[in-house]
């Protein structure tokens, strides 16, 4: 009930001033709304190739990217509230909006009608249910649920790097086809750009030169609600530790919600690496990648390297959460439920490199080396050419 309040009286304040600043004129510029920002990042420096139209980058507190060449970038958090209102401004006099994330606000912006809204979704493909389908849905109100659909609604188009991701999309946000925009993901450009993978990989292995001489695991679990104010995880590092220390350097990346000053009793072995903003330059110099039920393998498979899938609890997180498709299924890795399996794995190098390859084309169908141009091109030049007929 007070969650609803404070939503409520939040989502009535953006909207009187919101319908105040729609009064004025409307303006040919670029709002962005960061919440991840790395798809952001890739689709603005495309976009500055090709317009020299205003940008504006609203920035909240979970987005980790420096957008460091940008001017005018605002922080979009009530607390800041001068710039939180010069936002809604920008949102208000905008005629094409960019987000990656579900944001609550859309629920009451409604935008003129040649405003083009464009979800750039933080995930490249979907292993767990969100949106419309996430079984937690049922649990809130019907007023939730309403502004739920307001959000998705508004919507012009959403981009997808395959068709897998589209029919869940669909799904997802309730969507018609034509809203899809098959473009590629922006920031799936990274993995083709031969030079830009080779400077990440030199600069990464100068602030870690454990690396040019030890492997990297990589484990980047996903975030759980009740890990909020835990320290732990699951992996077992002292086992780790004993077998394959000599050989590799064990890189964390643990979700900014969750606090993660846990001891660490192999500095030497264990490297804690979350606050890297771009995961994607962390996989150019991972060996293997350990994670869960994490999107990272979606472009993770793009380099065709192994990966295991460390599924402590499957069980539960099938029942809160639900899969689109039977997950040891869909995932391309061995799937274990503790550490002891998953040295196994590693030690017998029990990885299908077909399979992962066949994942990479199937998810990353559109995601070519030039999203970020494609999108660009289909949002500013001509649309018809990039909603082609869906072939599922």
């Amino acid at each position: 009930m007070a969650r609803e309040l404070v939503v409520t009286v939040y989502l009535f304040v953006f909207q009187v001033l919101f319908n105040a600043f729609k009064l004025f004129p409307q303006k040919k510029k670029a709002i962005f709304v960061a919440s991840f920002g790395d798809n952001i990042l890739y689709t603005l420096n495309e976009l500055k190739k090709h317009t020299n139209d205003p940008v504006v980058i609203l920035k909240t507190s979970q987005c980790k990217v420096d957008f460091e060449h940008d001017d005018n970038v605002l922080n979009f958090e009530p607390m800041n509230l001068l710039q939180w209102i010069q936002a809604i401004y920008h949102l208000a006099t905008a005629d094409k909006v960019f987000v990656d994330n579900y944001f609550g606000f859309l629920a009451v912006t409604d935008f003129k009608p040649n405003v083009q809204c464009v979800q750039l979704w933080h995930a490249a493909g979907a292993i767990k249910r969100f949106g419309l389908k996430d079984p937690s849905v049922e649990n809130r109100s019907e007023r939730a649920l309403e502004r739920f659909k307001s959000v998705y609604q508004r919507f012009t188009h959403v981009v997808v790097g395959s068709e897998k991701m589209a029919a869940i999309f669909r799904q997802s946000f309730g969507l018609a086809n034509e809203a899809i925009l098959r473009s590629g993901i922006p920031r799936s450009d990274f993995f083709f750009n031969i030079q830009e993978k080779k400077n990440v990989e030199q600069e990464l292995r100068q602030i870690y030169p454990v690396t040019n001489r030890k492997k990297v695991i990589l484990y980047a679990p996903t975030y759980r609600d009740d890990q909020l104010n835990k320290a732990e995880i699951a992996l077992e590092i002292e086992k780790l530790y004993e077998k394959f220390h000599d050989d590799y350097v064990l890189f964390l990346r643990l979700h900014p919600a969750v606090k993660h000053e846990f001891r660490n009793q192999h500095s030497d072995f264990v490297y804690d690496v979350s606050d890297i903003s771009d995961v994607n330059h962390l996989l150019v110099i991972t060996a293997i990648l350990i994670t869960d039920y994490s999107s990272i393998p979606f472009e993770f498979s793009l380099l065709e390297r192994p990966m295991i899938f460390f599924a402590y609890d499957l069980d539960k997180y099938e029942r809160t959460t639900g899969f689109w498709e039977d997950y040891e299924t869909l995932v391309p890795g061995p799937v274990v439920g503790n550490t002891d399996d998953l040295i196994d794995v590693i030690e017998n190098g029990y990885f299908d490199m077909e399979r992962i390859k066949n994942f990479a084309a199937q998810w990353n169908q559109y995601s070519r080396g030039r999203s970020s141009k494609t999108l660009i091109n289909a949002i500013y030049t001509d649309e018809e050419q990039y909603q082609v007929v869906d072939q599922n």
